[in-house]
């Protein structure tokens, strides 16, 4: 019988990745993210397993509402919804906008859907696993502080869950192309650049990260909490 599983974010580049491969296993996932004919489409292409729920996880009323359609029992949450805050400028109040907008988009995503379906996660099972970045350990202002925000929650998310035999892990990606996140400034040049600064010569792709979050989501990775797995291509180390 296959798992139960929840993807935020799943709609477009590592959440979609993630979803297909969960998909492909045979589990039943529920995507989530803001924009609903994205979700809808994401579906249609992975097939009947897959079911799309719109919601802002950013919004406790939204967050609550999305709860009410969740499976009673969820096997594994993959935490994956998050981005970049746009808007720039000096000033106060255009840095309290960057902050906040990162903070939000990238924390409080995760931590209030996971601390919404703690009491549905299934004992001695269920696994947490939340994707982070590698802005949290090389420093990339509010983007990089909110990242590094999700480790510190997983080590607290981890304690706590530990007594119930679930498990809380996340995984760092390095730059990873066919996804949203860049827009146009990945261009061939750049793509260049940062294939050249780790050390397999290549950029990531969705799948590399999707098979990462897979392994932490297994039965074998039982043993395995509060950790965080870089998967980068050894461009955290540099060349």
């Amino acid at each position: 019988m296959g798992r139960n599983v929840v993807v935020t974010g799943g709609g477009t580049g590592i959440g979609l990745a993630v979803s297909r491969r969960f998909a492909e296993n045979g589990d039943e996932v529920t995507i989530v993210g803001r924009r609903r004919g994205v979700l809808e489409e994401a579906a249609k292409q992975l097939g009947p397993r897959v079911r799309p729920i719109a919601c802002d996880l950013a919004d406790a009323d939204a967050v609550e509402g999305l709860v009410r359609e969740l499976p009673q029992r969820i096997d594994v949450l993959v935490n994956n919804a998050g981005s970049r805050e746009a808007r720039a400028g000096a000033g106060p109040h255009a840095v309290l906008a960057r902050w906040r907008g990162d903070f939000e988009r990238n924390v409080l995503t995760a931590v209030l859907l996971t601390e919404s379906v703690r009491d549905r996660l299934t004992p001695c099972e269920a696994r947490v696993v939340t994707v982070s970045s590698i802005a949290a350990v090389r420093g990339a202002g509010s983007y990089g502080a909110s990242k590094a925000a999700l480790h510190a929650w997983n080590h607290f998310l981890a304690a706590q869950l530990g007594p119930s035999g679930i498990t809380a892990n996340v995984v760092a990606p390095g730059t990873v192309a066919g996804t949203e996140f860049f827009g146009d400034r990945l261009n061939e040049v750049e793509l260049v650049r940062r294939a050249g600064r780790t050390l397999v010569g290549r950029v990531g792709e969705p799948d590399d990260v999707a098979a990462a979050v897979f392994f932490l989501a297994s039965a074998e990775a039982g043993y395995i909490t509060g950790e965080i797995l870089h998967c980068n291509g050894g461009e955290l180390l540099g060349r």
